[in-house]
């Protein structure tokens, strides 16, 4: 085998995977996406009728889709470019080599320790509260305009954020692996027609990074004290305090675990 056959296959193979990583992002980022969603099954459906108008020679039904399979693609580009604009945002906003900081297991323990500290003292209150946590998906967008902080994550700090007349109590704050990277921060609510209309701004907002990122958004009720969680465009709504801690702990872990923890490698020394 020569070696002009052995990079050929080589390139074949990485063209392959490139395809296959640009599907898997796309189709990774319109899951998450309720209006790119709508408009994939429109296409689907329609490709579906043109196939269907063939085999059956409906030459009508045919024709017209001839003309909107023609330019419809120039249509959905202009008619939802606020849609696409936000999923290739999304894409860039990626990380593919994974979240800026993988947490330990005593560090994911302090984290839902003080986090949880903090919101059974929001929720005992009634004081309204939005933390995200960043996973893969950069929130820098989000970090830019907020006011930076930069620091450990402590109970304390997240009550004295988001007591009034506390002037950034009315934003949300960041958190990047085991730091509190800002507060103050502004989130786009989320548009989706079928949520609860009863739902304040918090709640929308919490939900609206959700459906854009792969953030955690808890969220804290200034009116009832419930406390939720959005993840993966969906809102757990008036979670009692041990679920939520269960489906923050959840979350946080790390899609694939090391092999075994330091302390588990102890004892197989032992």
């Amino acid at each position: 085998m020569t070696f002009t056959s052995i990079w050929t296959i080589i390139t074949k193979i990485l063209d392959i995977c490139l395809v296959w990583v640009m599907f898997y992002y796309i189709f990774k980022n319109i899951k998450n996406n309720i209006k790119m969603v709508l408009i994939f099954k429109g296409v689907l459906i329609i490709i579906l009728i043109k196939v269907l108008s063939n085999l059956l020679n409906l030459y009508t039904i045919g024709l017209l889709l001839e003309y909107v399979l023609s330019w419809g693609p120039i249509a959905l580009i202009i008619i939802f470019q606020p849609e696409i604009r936000n999923v290739l945002e999304s894409i860039g906003r990626s990380q593919l080599l994974g979240r800026h900081k993988v947490l330990t297991v005593d560090e994911r323990e302090k984290i839902v320790y003080e986090i949880m500290t903090a919101i059974e003292y929001l929720k005992k209150n009634r004081i309204g509260a939005l933390v995200v946590l960043e996973r893969n998906m950069s929130l820098q967008e989000y970090i830019e305009p907020a006011n930076k902080i930069y620091s450990d994550i402590t109970a304390p700090l997240l009550e004295a954020i988001f007591l009034p007349p506390n002037p950034l109590h009315d934003g949300g704050v960041i958190i990047q692996g085991d730091r509190l990277t800002c507060a103050g921060a502004v989130f786009k609510t989320s548009m989706n027609p079928n949520v609860n209309k009863k739902l304040g701004t918090r709640h929308r907002a919490a939900l609206g990074i959700a459906e854009e990122t792969d953030a955690i958004a808890l969220v804290v009720s200034e009116e009832t004290g419930r406390i939720s969680i959005a993840v993966d465009n969906h809102l757990y709504y008036n979670l009692t305090l041990e679920e939520f801690k269960m489906k923050l702990i959840e979350e946080l872990k790390p899609k694939t675990e090391v092999f075994y923890d330091a302390d588990e490698e102890d004892d197989i020394s032992e």
